[in-house]
């Protein structure tokens, strides 16, 4: 008899069917979209490895890493006001970093690609990757480290008034 409803119990348990197993995220449609040959065609080769395959550039490459002038770090892609440099500080980690994003205009979600769960942080315009969300930022701030590769980014000056 406790063989039958250990057999039971087993069967029972592998016939469940959570419903986060049919729950299927629909991906959202960003509003500058284009066709994978489109965006091979406008992006640089690094800007496509990064911006669209969800690459990482080397850490110190880029200038963008000291740039602390006024201004606004765009979206490489699709030119969306993505970072403020009043935002912007030195991590010492060879990446770009700033303590938040310009709200609204960059979207999360959790990846895995390491093993662990981290935030992934995209352009909220046109889902380009822009880089990973950290805990270990500025204490006195946010302390939120949104680490962010350089050639997803362009940075727009701030007009002298």
């Amino acid at each position: 008899m406790k063989k039958i409803a250990l057999l039971l119990l087993i069967s029972f348990a592998f016939s469940c069917n959570g419903t986060a197993q049919g729950d299927k995220k629909e991906a959202k449609v960003y509003d500058v979209s284009k066709t994978d040959a489109e965006w091979k065609a406008a992006l640089s080769d690094q800007e496509y490895y990064v911006l669209r395959k969800a690459g990482t550039e080397r850490p110190f490459s880029s200038p963008l890493n000291k740039e602390y002038s006024p201004g606004t770090f765009v979206c490489a892609a699709c030119e969306t006001p993505l970072f403020e440099s009043a935002h912007k500080f030195d991590s010492g980690t060879g990446w770009p970093s700033f303590d938040r994003a310009i709200k609204g205009n960059v979207d999360y979600a959790v990846d895995y690609n390491l093993g662990s769960a981290r935030t992934e942080e995209h352009c909220g315009t046109c889902g380009g990757h822009l880089g990973h969300v950290f805990n270990d930022g500025p204490s006195e701030t946010t302390g939120k480290r949104h680490c962010v590769n350089g050639v997803a980014l362009n940075f727009i000056p701030k007009k002298d008034e």
